[in-house]
């Protein structure tokens, strides 16, 4: 008799404490309405949690797991995590509900619900004391609304596990706890599952006239539900009740009763079924009533659609033809264009090589010239101008070498071969190394050079590329200006969002005109004025593409006889 009354008691109480877990989250509500606040909400959590809502449990675990693919924050991952592992216990996967809830950190804003889905998960399992031990942990804490936690529920899943662990004293300590709320709030199923869990709490110490009056309390009260379940259990609980007493009449009765409500169970499924089965019918039949009407006007409905049919056709072919025909058009327009470029390409380039030839030509030519000179004069002795001869060869060296370099920084854009890294640069260390290396140009032509750059000035910027940038321009200063000039670097912040440098001369300026041309991006080659010789404009054309690379803006400001600023914006470094 022990054994058999100890087996129907456990089945019971897995039943309650299932019912328990499902009722005792009242609702998501609060949790969607946190999502929604947070500012650093992604649009996949946002999707998934639109899928939690739904309860599309398969889509929250794919959804979730893209996420894990990307990096995602603390905050989100333990959201992720949660819904995760509420979809596994849904599909009945425990076990990776379980590792999923672990993985939430206590740091998590519904911390509570995370602890009370596992003692769920533990229940489950029979796991009663490790049940207990997250249940307890619930408890302990100040309750909150936030965590759309149903307290009397929490009470209630305490008072069960120490009903399965025997530590009846406690048991009966937070099973009353649990009549006592869910009286005052008179819900007739909550009632009930208090009354049995009483029940159960006194039968299991084989105090049968403390615990049949309670099991007699549920199957009265049970009457009152439309919840078919219930009234299933309750019947089964008292037939049961009345074996154990060796009343084989009554238990019949309740037997009967039970098996009654498990019949509806299945017979609503059935009544379903066969609802169904008549609407289909009425359709049917009423389908057959509409195509009995319809066929009448078959043939004309025909002979209408086949002239529709036949004018979207035509209209269809003609549509397509002219589709096709400006498609055509355009793909020639776009061959036309791109053939143009093309050319127009391949004609810079062949202008560019010609004059990086001569120019080439021209400096090796007069570097020819000057080492005669320079030979004759060691062999007459004459050193005095031994000095000047050679600060000349210098310039003409630094002129080629400027030249090649530029130029193949240039084939390196072009080839889409140059690497960039963006970084926080100083700008008055880059300045400074950078003039360091046209020293001997300023004492060439005696010109005065101040870096004016104020230290701790940071841009973002490409540091390989910056420093092609100021050589070009400092080139080009030098060059333009005459002997004893000044030549000045500094930097000034018109807005929190840009740095400007300026490097500025006191040479021949440059004319609006041509400071038009310039700033154009076609700008290729232009002629140096009151020069001889003819320029590339390579250097200034490779600077304004390292410029815009850079995420920068370049501007000339220039007045003739006066000198000339070139100003380059570049974004600050926070």
């Amino acid at each position: 008799m022990y054994l058999k009354k100890t087996l129907v008691l456990l089945s019971f109480l897995c039943y309650y404490t299932i019912v328990s877990q499902e009722s005792s989250i009242k609702n998501h509500s609060y949790f969607f309405k946190k999502i929604d606040s947070l500012n650093s909400t992604s649009s996949l959590l946002k999707g998934t949690s639109i899928f939690f809502k739904h309860k599309q449990w398969d889509s929250v675990i794919v959804s979730s797991s893209k996420a894990f693919i990307n990096s995602t924050s603390l905050q989100n991952s333990n959201y992720f995590r949660y819904m995760r592992g509420h979809s596994f216990m849904k599909k009945n996967l425990f076990k990776e509900a379980q590792k999923e809830l672990k993985k939430v950190t206590p740091q998590f804003f519904f911390y509570d619900k995370v602890l009370y889905a596992l003692s769920g998960i533990y229940l489950e399992q029979k796991n009663f004391q490790k049940a207990l031990s997250y249940l307890k942990k619930i408890e302990s804490k100040e309750f909150s609304i936030i965590n759309e936690l149903y307290r009397p529920s929490i009470i209630n899943d305490i008072g069960v596990c120490y009903i399965h662990l025997k530590d009846y004293k406690n048991a009966e300590v937070y099973v009353s706890k649990f009549l006592n709320d869910v009286r005052k709030k008179n819900n007739p199923q909550e009632i009930i599952e208090a009354y049995t869990n009483t029940a159960n709490l006194y039968y299991a110490q084989y105090k049968d006239d403390l615990a049949i009056p309670y099991f007699e309390k549920a199957y009265l009260l049970s009457k009152t539900t439309t919840n078919y379940e219930i009234k299933r259990k309750t019947a089964k609980n008292m037939a049961v009740v009345e074996e154990n007493r060796k009343n084989i009449i009554k238990a019949l009765v309740y037997r009967k009763e039970y098996d009654k409500w498990k019949d509806s169970l299945n017979n609503q499924d059935r009544i379903w079924k066969t609802a169904q089965f008549e609407k289909k019918l009425a359709v049917n039949q009423k389908q057959k009533e509409i195509n009995f009407l319809t066929s009448e006007n078959k043939i004309k409905a025909l002979q209408r659609n086949g002239f529709i049919f036949t004018s979207i056709l035509l209209l269809l072919i003609l549509f397509g033809g002219i589709y096709f025909y400006i498609q055509q058009k355009k793909s020639h327009k776009i061959i036309a264009s791109q053939k143009e470029e093309l050319n127009a390409l391949n004609n810079t380039k062949d202008k560019l090589f010609s004059i990086v030839s001569h120019d080439l030509r021209s400096s090796v030519n007069l570097l020819q010239k000057s080492n005669s000179k320079l030979l004759h004069e060691i062999q007459n002795r004459n050193y005095s101008v031994l000095d000047t001869i050679v600060t000349k060869n210098a310039a003409i060296a630094n002129s080629s070498y400027n030249l090649l370099e530029n130029l193949l920084n240039w084939a390196t854009i072009q080839t889409k071969q140059l690497y960039f890294n963006i970084e926080s640069i100083d700008l008055f260390s880059v300045t400074q190394q950078v003039a360091f290396n046209y020293q001997p140009l300023f004492d060439n032509k005696n010109i005065t050079f101040n870096n004016k750059t104020p230290p701790g000035s940071f841009i973002l910027a490409d540091l390989d590329s910056l420093k092609i940038i100021i050589r070009n321009l400092l080139d080009n200063a030098i060059k333009f200006s005459e002997l004893n000039a000044k030549i000045s670097i500094y930097s000034y912040s018109e807005n929190q969002d840009f740095e400007n440098l300026v490097i500025e001369d006191t040479g021949e300026g440059i004319s609006k005109e041509i400071i038009t041309e310039l700033l154009k991006d076609t700008s290729l080659l232009s002629k140096k004025k009151n020069k001889e010789e003819i320029g590339t404009g390579l250097g200034l054309q490779l600077c304004k593409t390292l410029i815009l690379k850079n995420n920068g803006l370049f501007k000339i400001e220039s007045t003739l006889n006066k000198g000339t600023k070139m100003i380059i914006s570049f974004p600050k470094s926070v």
